[in-house]
């Protein structure tokens, strides 16, 4: 099973791109440095908006970068891709609903419709990770890599001789 392992957004204030940088040293990837490559819509977003179509719709309106929408269920995957979203984030999903997700974004593009990257959300951790590798989705976003990192204990001593 091969996938890409990205950094979660959340990060330490000021160490952001050492965080970032650090991921990349340990073999995963950072799909967006900061708010300015690509845009990411959430709940809140869409609220405001009105409606997943509609926030989409605004983004590639004001932007050419990539535009990438959490979603919470099926239905909100298939009103992102309607609305032509880059990637498609899938938070909370169980393992089941991810397997779903991704055999209908590969049906629409056998089908010649828009399909998106597919990325999983939430609930990452090394019990969970494989099963989600297997569903077939394009990229993992594992928060504990940069939020529960735990400080190295190193010390130097110098010996007169």
């Amino acid at each position: 099973v091969s996938v890409c392992v990205h950094v979660c957004t959340v990060l330490c204030a000021g160490l952001r791109l050492a965080q970032k940088y650090a991921v990349v040293c340990g073999g995963g990837a950072n799909h967006r440095i900061g708010l300015y490559d690509m845009v990411l819509i959430k709940e809140n977003h869409i609220g405001a908006a009105g409606s997943i179509t509609a926030a989409v719709q605004q983004a590639k309106k004001l932007t050419s970068v990539k535009v990438e929408v959490e979603t919470e269920s099926i239905e909100e995957l298939v009103e992102a891709l309607d609305a032509g979203a880059d990637i498609v984030m899938l938070d909370e999903f169980s393992v089941e609903d991810m397997k779903r997700a991704v055999a209908l974004n590969q049906q629409r593009a056998k089908e010649g419709k828009h399909s998106a990257k597919i990325e999983a959300s939430g609930s990452v951790n090394t019990e969970t990770i494989r099963g989600i590798a297997e569903t077939g989705v394009d990229f993992i976003s594992v928060g504990s890599l940069t939020k529960h990192v735990r400080a190295v204990d190193l010390s130097m001593r110098f010996e007169a001789h």
